[in-house]
């Protein structure tokens, strides 16, 4: 789901960050799926979009599976980084794993490795906090989660730090480079924002200007700055370059996300 606004922090980490390796077994959560034919595109490759949605199922089933959904039910995403090293086609069946690698008291880092028989292998990472139900708000995790969490990891002072910028480059033909992305009914989460992975729709639609992008390996980063909301006109600014896209989404001139996909 989409995220609530944070205070910036003034570091940025690089985009060549390498993602936590998997812990031992007994420390992560598994499940798989079929690939539908509706998160696949016309070269059945499993969409960035549909990567995004299968990320937000098993993160609600590891919270069911373990009864955590009844203390820590409700959570948004800030960050989603989405490496394709060999991408996972129709109709595999892919197999996702899923750990925490950083905490904090009310955020952690959630790393989900996606593989298949057929060797596919996607690495992503999301920055999830915690919202109470009742405020809305970020809130502290429930001590029995965090004990879970941490069974994967020493890191217990996770911070915030973006890896994108948060506005596009100055130019004199900015308007001329911006698209209108209009927003659907199902389009909105139960917080009244933008779901996550209308975000990754966009992001695809301007990547099919770009297909040479998308050409393994490459990485996938959205970043989310303050919500978008169901009433709202949303204006895409997109940049290219030799190997990268950044894409920024644009309410009323304010950036609220930002995106970029480049080669690994």
């Amino acid at each position: 789901m989409a995220s609530e606004q944070i205070a910036p922090a003034t570091q940025t980490v690089s985009t060549t960050h390498v993602l936590a390796p998997a812990p031992p077994s007994t420390r992560y959560f598994e499940s798989s799926r079929p690939i539908r034919t509706g998160d696949v595109d016309a070269e059945y490759r499993l969409r960035l979009d549909g990567i995004a949605r299968y990320l937000q199922d098993i993160g609600a089933d590891n919270l069911t599976a373990h009864g955590f959904d009844k203390t820590d039910p409700l959570w948004i995403v800030r960050r989603t980084v989405i490496d394709v090293h060999r991408p996972a086609i129709w109709p595999d069946r892919i197999h996702l794993r899923r750990w925490c690698t950083a905490h904090s008291t009310r955020w952690s880092a959630m790393r989900v490795q996606l593989t298949t028989e057929e060797d596919a292998l996607i690495e992503t990472e999301g920055f999830w906090i915690n919202i109470g139900a009742d405020s809305g708000m970020p809130a502290r995790i429930s001590d029995g989660l965090l004990e879970s969490l941490g069974r994967s990891t020493d890191e217990h002072r996770l911070r915030w730090k973006p890896w994108l910028p948060a506005g596009p480059p100055d130019a004199d033909d900015r308007e001329d480079r911006e698209r209108a992305f209009h927003l659907r009914a199902t389009d909105i989460d139960p917080f009244n924002h933008v779901n996550n992975t209308t975000y990754w729709h966009a992001v695809e639609e301007c990547l099919a200007d770009r297909p040479d992008l998308i050409a393994a390996p490459y990485r996938a980063v959205v970043e989310h700055l303050s919500p978008i909301f169901a009433r709202d006109h949303v204006r895409l600014h997109a940049e290219t370059d030799d190997s990268s896209l950044s894409v920024w989404f644009l309410v009323e001139g304010e950036v609220r996300a930002v995106a970029r996909v480049g080669r690994l």
